[in-house]
């Protein structure tokens, strides 16, 4: 049976090779050459490469690098615009950086977010970049060299971005971000800062700078006049005869209208070193060493239109240990003052901050302190997420304000 099987299936699989073998008998290695389709390949593949190179030399150059990072805030404040109800906000932060000797920096700073401080009690007290959800230009600036002193120039620079300062506090809220010395820098937005390191711990630092464009407001005093024939007379469209009575009435009754004082708004411009500037002159002198640090510094501010003179101190104290020690004082000609204190350490997988500072310069600080505990601890590499508490004194107000805020800071 099986030998019956396979004479019925032998002629027919002989039939089906038949013509498979005359095909291949009529193609030839003319009509199949690897040589000449491997040339073809490789030229095609060299003119993606091609191009992906051209797009890549499009987009940055060499020394350009680019920097994102963004901040969740959850929390509410027991108080404030938005009593007690739990907020949500974020800011968003893009920074290039462009070096074209090596050892020169072009930054460019791009913010963005809905962290709004005027519209979210929460806001007020994390001070996020806010912008309405637009990206905004927060900054240009250019930082060089020049004979063994570093400059930095641009927009959105402070008198003290070259500052050393001596603070190693991580600050939750962003009033004790500024460990006490709220005035270094001044409220100049645009400026011109040095500073110089002798190699043996001692720094100096300095810049000018201006507030910017404001609004100046002019208003004209109310005043009163008589009308007067030749007022009435330019006035009048229908004829000498209309208006020689109107003469006579004006002349006869003494009518004195009112003129609405006026008010006329512009821009004040920027100035720098000049009798018409509203700038801002900050110096700084700070030594640090392996365990502890000092800085003092002097600014003499006039952007904000209203001038002053302010002393500031800082010290950092950072032993072999896991922990930091930070405090700072200021002071101004008013004999009015201001003072921190804060301690940062390592606790478990993260680290732990408290902090007092308060809220503002004063004579008497009663009802002036705000208070502050949040412990920072990294999720992966890029993400770190803090819990903290606070709590605002509040002068005059039957209770002081008590908020409760996550944030979730990214960074990539």
């Amino acid at each position: 049976m099986k030998l019956f099987k396979s004479l019925l299936v032998a002629p027919a699989t002989l039939g089906l090779l038949a013509p498979l073998s005359a095909t291949a008998n009529e193609v030839t290695m003319s009509d199949f050459n690897p040589a000449e389709e491997l040339a073809v390949t490789n030229s095609r593949v060299d003119g993606l490469e091609a191009r992906l190179n051209d797009f890549e030399a499009g987009s940055f150059s060499e020394t350009t690098s680019a920097s994102f990072g963004s901040t969740f805030y959850v929390g509410s404040v027991d108080a404030g615009v938005n009593d007690g109800a739990t907020t949500f906000s974020y800011d968003f932060a893009l920074d290039l950086n462009t070096s074209f000797t090596g050892e020169d920096s072009l930054d460019v700073a791009i913010i963005g977010g809905n962290a709004m401080g005027a519209l979210s009690a929460v806001d007020a007290y994390m001070d996020g970049d806010g912008t309405g959800d637009v990206l905004t230009l927060d900054g240009v600036a250019y930082t060089f060299p020049l004979g063994g002193f570093t400059v930095t120039a641009g927009d959105g620079v402070g008198v003290d971005d070259l500052n050393t300062g001596a603070c190693a506090y991580s600050a939750f809220t962003d009033l004790l971000g500024d460990c006490g010395t709220s005035a270094i820098g001044g409220q100049a937005d645009s400026a011109v800062a040095m500073s110089y390191d002798f190699g043996n711990g001692f720094t100096i630092a300095g810049g000018i700078g201006g507030g910017g464009q404001t609004a100046a407001t002019t208003t004209q005093t109310a005043t009163t006049s008589k009308i007067t024939a030749a007022m009435i007379i330019a006035t009048v469209k229908d004829g000498a005869a209309g208006a020689g009575a109107l003469v006579e009435v004006a002349e006869n009754t003494g009518i004195t209208p009112t003129i609405a004082a006026d008010t006329v708004t512009a821009a004040a411009p920027l100035g720098l070193v000049s009798d018409q500037d509203a700038s801002t002159l900050g110096l700084e002198v700070a030594y640090t060493a392996d365990s502890y640090g000092l800085a003092f510094a002097y600014t003499d501010d006039d952007a904000g239109g209203i001038e002053g003179t302010y002393y500031s101190f800082q010290a950092a104290f950072t032993p072999d240990a896991p922990y930091s020690i930070s405090a700072g004082m200021e002071f101004d000609d008013a004999d009015a003052s201001s003072y921190f204190v804060g301690v940062t350490s390592e606790v478990g997988a993260g680290s732990l901050s408290v902090g007092m500072s308060t809220q503002s310069r004063a004579a008497d600080h009663a009802d002036n302190l705000q208070y502050e505990v949040a412990y920072s601890y990294d999720v992966n590499d890029g993400m770190t997420i803090t819990p903290g508490a606070f709590i605002s004194e509040n002068a005059g107000a039957t209770e002081d304000e008590f908020g409760f805020v996550v944030t979730t800071s990214f960074s990539f």
